[in-house]
């Protein structure tokens, strides 16, 4: 099976969840181009074009003819336009708070789309203030201090700061909306796991999800904002060991 991170996130956002599932599968995870510990360089493409694109590229890479996905935030997209605009077969499918509907995207997300290149010229100490602010609203309980440092770290330093609002100025409604006629014709089993808390893609996004996609079943993670693998773990988990573990159909 294939864990695929959201944004402004990494395979960190896994760390507890893969574990779990490893007892059962074989559990890859990686870092999209531009993200964690990928390589990040100006003028890098990293919209969900072409994230979609290198994610099929990658399951032919490692010979994973049909996998499981787990796709979080904007990972969802990136897994939905692998399977419906490049032929990436999968088993089945869990989305978790995904991307998939416009409207989408935080004010710092919009606002970076129209003036990336002023936020990119913040001093290093703004911009790191910034992301902490940004990335503390996706968790509803609240993260440590610890964590949070561990989701802001890949942020920081000069090709840091431009990696992000590069990838935030790069990534528009459009990618999903040409997905959007698309969700009907999706046949594999999916699963759609939702935070009650998501104050970054609100739960009727859920709904909609759930009810565009034939057979999709819904489940909601009480209490949990974006971040379900921080403010739900042993929930979401446990739905995703359920899921996974069915006869295949």
């Amino acid at each position: 099976m294939v864990l695929l991170h959201g944004t402004p996130f990494s395979s960190y956002v896994w760390r507890d969840v893969a574990p779990a599932l490893a007892a059962s599968h074989t559990v890859h995870v990686w870092d999209m181009p531009g993200y964690g510990a990928s390589k990040k360089r100006d003028h890098q493409d990293v919209s969900l074009r072409s994230q979609g694109a290198v994610f099929a590229a990658l399951l032919r890479h490692w010979d994973l003819a049909s996998p499981a996905v787990v796709a979080h935030d904007f990972g969802g997209a990136v897994a939905l336009r692998a399977h419906l605009l490049h032929g990436a077969a999968y088993d089945r499918l869990a989305l978790v708070d995904t991307v998939t509907h416009a409207p989408w995207g935080t004010g710092l997300f919009r606002l970076a789309q129209e003036h990336g290149d002023v936020l990119g010229q913040l001093p290093a100490e703004a911009h790191e203030g910034l992301v902490r602010g940004y990335i503390a609203t996706a968790s509803h309980r609240g993260l440590s201090a610890a964590t949070l440092s561990s989701y802001v770290a890949p942020w920081l330093g000069a090709a840091g700061q431009a990696a992000l609002y590069r990838q935030m100025a790069q990534n528009d409604q459009r990618w999903t909306d040409e997905l959007e006629p698309m969700y009907a014709g999706i046949t594999i089993p999916t699963s759609v796991c939702w935070g009650t808390e998501d104050t970054w893609l609100p739960p009727e996004k859920g709904e909609q999800l759930a009810a565009a996609i034939p057979g999709a079943e819904l489940h909601w993670l009480e209490g949990s904002g974006h971040l379900a693998q921080e403010d739900a773990p042993a929930q979401l988990t446990a739905r995703l060991v359920e899921f996974l573990g069915r006869p295949a159909p």
